[in-house]
């Protein structure tokens, strides 16, 4: 049986599509590592270079993630590693039972492309193209029983496969709209369907900020020995050393930061969590229902915040009602609008819920269109400017959460997005959020500075 090196080296092979396998060395000397195949002396020198120093593994690793500057052929590779593990493996199915290699991508877009890339693989070799067996939008069946499927990316539909092999393309990027970590939670969906196969796993992707997935893979593995786990970190000329010299300098120019990021594969330091996983797992109640009702006038005092949107792009108009309850800051509910939407429609149905809360008025942003004051007004809630920017409150907001003093709803689009708020970090040193989230923020902050008061 071929090893991945001669497959990837074979013109009749991998290597029909691949080309100049020169141009490839650094890729080639990765997965040799990843098989456990012994490395010469230069080989090693390669390695080491990628994969912070520490020593290659002596056997087949069960995953391996590959944190690459862009333009270096991740999605290129993510398809050949598919057609390898599906072409060339052994594995141990029952009778009729079909193991698939699942490749999943950011975005559909993203999905087509590594699946031509697949497919050409296929296609290109006189040997590998008489082995499929039907070619279908998003799958190819091959004749030994083995379906390569190349998806966007869905925790949900990883579930109740024969897996014999995942491939993880840009896993850095995925976003999911009703979940703040798919990463995560697909890996966890995808590992007990590759346990029986004792399948592989492969994460590819350039780096983005220091959460999810990959920089937790990368925080625990690279530079470790471990013949389970492999972790590489390359910029994009190690991975592909054909680009050009004259591309880079301008890019770095342009945007050193960005450019550490996308070409020399390095997780951007200038962007972090606006609040860690910890501090927002904290302030989940999940014994309360998601909307708590409203309490008798004057038992109770609420106050409201909202985001207004115009119901136009992917903007969301939301709102926000929290009280307080001695020290702790609870919000009652959290509702959104998002897509094509008559706004003074929605206005209208937010100030009735108000009316609900016995709540008067509702403080919002500086959002530019006068219709916003206006048709609060025009439903008898009055609509207050709040004193300060957004970014300013999220900041002033923050250490309500580090104190563990706020109680949030397990409501998981406002989870997902309090987890993908980011601060950026200025070259001038001031922080600055980059990230529209929900209205309950900055209700926080709004509840806050009532203190004692009992007035609205």
């Amino acid at each position: 049986m071929k090893t991945i090196d001669q497959a990837l080296c074979d013109r009749k092979l991998l290597g029909a599509a691949l080309g100049d396998s020169k141009s490839w060395q650094a890729w080639r000397v990765v997965l040799k590592a990843t098989f456990g195949l012994a490395l010469n002396r230069v080989e090693a020198r390669a390695f080491a270079a990628v994969a912070g120093s520490r020593q290659p593994p002596a056997q087949r690793v069960r995953e391996l993630w590959c944190i690459c500057g862009r333009r270096s052929g991740k999605s290129r590779m993510s398809a050949l590693i598919a057609v390898f593990l599906a072409a060339f493996g052994n594995y141990q199915l029952a009778r009729s039972e079909v193991g698939m290699v699942l490749v999943l991508a950011a975005s559909q877009s993203q999905a087509h492309t590594v699946f031509e890339y697949v497919r050409g693989f296929l296609e290109a070799s006189p040997i590998l193209r008489q082995e499929i067996a039907a070619v279908r939008a998003q799958e190819i069946r091959l004749h030994n029983g083995i379906v390569i499927a190349v998806h966007a990316n869905s925790f949900r539909t990883v579930r109740g496969h024969t897996l014999v092999a995942a491939v993880l393309d840009e896993v850095s990027f995925w976003r999911d709209e009703s979940s703040a970590m798919p990463d995560v939670e697909t890996y966890r969906a995808i590992l007990p369907s590759l346990a029986t196969t004792n399948g592989m796993l492969i994460g590819i992707s350039t780096p983005y900020r220091k959460i999810g997935l990959l920089h937790q893979k990368h925080r625990d593995h690279f530079g470790v020995d471990d013949n389970d786990v492999l972790v590489v970190q390359g910029a994009s000329q190690t991975f592909n050393p054909s680009l050009s010299d004259k591309v880079l300098p301008a890019q770095r120019a342009s945007d050193p930061t960005a450019a550490a990021s996308e070409w020399d594969a390095e997780f951007r330091t200038d962007i972090g969590a606006y609040l860690e996983d910890g501090l927002i797992d904290a302030a989940i109640d999940h014994g309360r229902p998601l909307e708590i009702p409203p309490a008798g006038r004057g038992q109770v005092f609420y106050r409201a915040f909202v985001d207004a949107s115009g119901g136009v792009g992917h903007d969301s108009y939301t709102i926000a009602v929290a009280h307080k309850e001695g020290q702790l800051f609870v919000v009652d509910l959290v509702r959104g609008t998002k897509g094509a939407f008559n706004p003074q429609q929605v206005t209208e149905e937010y100030a009735k819920l108000l009316r609900d809360y016995h709540i008067g008025n509702v403080v919002g942003d500086h959002y530019a269109a006068q219709w916003v004051a206006a048709e609060w007004r025009r439903n008898n809630i009055s609509y207050v400017r709040s004193d300060l920017p957004k970014s300013a409150i999220y900041l002033e907001v923050l250490p309500l959460f580090a104190r563990g003093l706020v109680r949030l709803p397990n409501h998981a689009t406002l989870l997902r997005e309090l987890r993908f708020l980011g601060t950026h970090i200025a070259r001038a040193g001031t922080r600055s959020i980059i990230r529209k989230v929900v209205a309950m923020t900055m209700l926080m902050r709004s509840a806050a500075c009532c203190g004692s008061c009992r007035s609205i």
